[in-house]
């Protein structure tokens, strides 16, 4: 079911709303910023994607490619959001919203949703990692 979900960094400064369900699933990366990070993220539309405050606390983090802007708030380090462009394989921008950031999270509801692994180390995107239980 579609709903409206809010989040923030730790300090606050970043401040976001996106419309999602949940129950279509999220996903885990064992690329090296992923796997460091212990990312889990859900995949969000731009037009389902606002960001309330704090655009200028977030400093982009590329690496490799560069398709990949890793968001972090310069105030407290955390990481809420992530956006990624890359036409050739998903046809479109795309958010991924990190799990933790959301504000009152129904664990049940997370539990209940589907999760995906990424081979994002071997860029190899549509398979899933040799080895999952670390992430």
């Amino acid at each position: 079911m579609l709903k409206t979900y809010r989040g923030s960094c730790h300090c606050g400064a970043v401040r976001f709303e996106a419309d999602f369900d949940l129950s279509l699933g999220t996903g885990k990366c064992n690329c090296s910023v992923c796997w460091k990070i212990r990312l889990w993220t859900v995949k969000v539309r731009p037009e389902a994607f606002r960001l309330l405050t704090g655009a200028a606390d977030l400093v982009d983090y590329q690496f490799n490619t560069g398709v990949a802007h890793h968001l972090f708030c310069r105030q407290c380090g955390v990481r809420p959001i992530e956006w990624v462009d890359v036409p050739n394989m998903t046809g479109a921008k795309y958010y991924n919203i990190n799990i933790a950031c959301l504000d009152g999270l129904d664990i049940d509801e997370l539990m209940g949703a589907p999760l995906t692994y990424f081979d994002g180390l071997n860029n190899d995107w549509g398979a899933t990692p040799a080895e999952i239980r670390h992430l």
